[in-house]
């Protein structure tokens, strides 16, 4: 029987430990995302991919269009609390006059 042919990361038909999805189609151990990288961010396109280490989430790879969706700026703080409904709400709030409490030493 002739040797399995040799290919750039192993030989062909070689399982490679821990490249498939750790739990679910959306989630990598940290091993299977490294071995297989590319297919990753493939699907990291269409939904993010969770990236384990250990049994625990370590990282999340996202599209960069998602990334600049989630980091994009809508306005100012100021801006978001002036658009508050509770700027207009009648809240009865009084100050609390106690004493002082002891700070930790």
């Amino acid at each position: 029987m002739p040797a399995p042919a040799k290919t750039p990361c192993g030989t062909a038909g070689a399982a490679v430990p821990d490249a498939t999805p750790a739990r679910s189609a959306d989630t990598w151990t940290l091993a299977g995302a490294k071995a297989r990288f590319s297919e990753v961010v493939d699907r990291a396109q269409t939904s993010p991919q969770t990236i384990t280490r250990n049994g625990k989430p370590c990282a999340v790879i996202v599209s960069a269009d998602e990334w600049a969706r989630k980091t994009d700026r809508r306005g100012t703080l100021a801006e978001f609390l002036l658009a508050s409904p509770l700027r207009v709400a009648e809240l009865d709030l009084e100050r609390q006059h106690d004493a002082p409490r002891d700070a930790p030493q």
